[in-house]
């Protein structure tokens, strides 16, 4: 076993909120990075505390703009130059992973190309959660840790006790997620069949199973315009249903997505603080991921297993 190196904990400026809440919950200090800024919009960074031969972990989801991304790439890189033993990159939101396949004729992969990036950075491990595409995982080189928020979702979905529960899945690429869930609880699966004309507009949409009379729990791994979801909801209560909740991993919430979400039937959304809310909402809740990872951090961290954070 490689000798036992120093944990240093540091968190990107876009993610401290986050950072902080992991780094208390693992008893540790988050350590200080300055983030230097030019009048041209160029950044620099720099730890403010030596990490020769330690085990560092970065935290930093990489949600727009891409700032965020690059601000861990360079953090990613001080490390290794200052002699780190490890780095260790905690991304609870992996941007660009919707972008995991070529869809189209002469379009990127900006999944793959992140990854080479961050590889070429010198990141020795990844720690992510409820990525957009499973096959994300294969594009790297080096272990990834995928994490899903369903072990804090499924305790919380038991704890609302809803009778005649229905678990749903948003479009078809959710199936897998929901049935999951639908095993797991028990519980009957309906799926959302949707046609899109182009990113973040649904044309069309159909309910395929039966939601009358039912109360329906709607999963997705993220959620941006909130135009899926809120029509859904309002499908499933024009066609019966007692009441609809989702839960996203990813609260991207972009455009008219609070104003969707406060205009629709849906009851609740709740969602994982992988990223910071714009603003407050009535109708969303805030499940902390803190702990999840915290654990992580140190099973990673003594060489244990992590696959007790795995319900699914």
């Amino acid at each position: 076993m490689p000798p036992k190196a120093p944990i240093k904990i540091f968190s990107g400026s876009q993610t401290r909120y986050l950072a902080e809440k992991i780094s208390a919950c693992s008893g540790q200090e988050l350590g200080n990075v300055n983030l230097i800024r030019f009048s041209d919009g160029e950044f620099a960074t720099a730890f403010e505390e030596t990490v020769r031969g330690a085990h560092v972990f970065l935290i930093q989801s990489t949600f727009p703009p891409s700032d965020n991304l690059f601000e861990l790439l360079m953090m990613i890189d001080a490390a290794k130059r200052a002699s780190a033993y490890k780095v260790v990159a905690v991304m609870p939101y992996f941007g660009f992973a919707r972008q995991d396949r070529k869809d189209q004729p002469r379009v990127s992969i900006g999944a793959k190309l992140v990854a080479d990036v961050l590889s070429t950075a010198g990141v020795d491990r990844i720690i992510t959660m409820d990525l957009h595409a499973d096959q994300i995982q294969g594009f790297f080189n080096i272990p990834v840790d995928h994490l899903y928020a369903s072990s804090i979702f499924m305790p919380h979905i038991k704890q609302l006790k809803l009778e005649n529960l229905v678990i749903a899945s948003p479009d078809v690429g959710g199936t897998k997620r929901a049935n999951s869930y639908s095993k797991f609880l028990n519980a009957p699966m309906v799926i959302c069949h949707k046609h899109r004309s182009k990113a973040n507009v649904v044309d069309e949409m159909r309910i395929i199973g039966d939601v009358a009379g039912k109360n329906v729990v709607i999963l997705d791994d993220m959620i941006d315009t909130a135009g899926t979801v809120s029509k859904a909801a309002d499908m499933m209560m024009e066609q019966g249903a007692i009441s609809v909740r989702a839960f996203a991993t990813h609260a991207v919430l972009s455009g008219p997505a609070y104003e969707r979400i406060e205009n629709s039937q849906l009851t609740e959304l709740y969602v994982t603080d992988s990223i910071p809310l714009k603003k407050k909402s009535s109708k969303i809740k805030v499940l902390s991921v803190a702990s999840m990872f915290s654990d992580t951090l140190a099973r990673v961290y003594n060489y244990q297993s992590i696959s007790t954070q795995f319900i699914m």
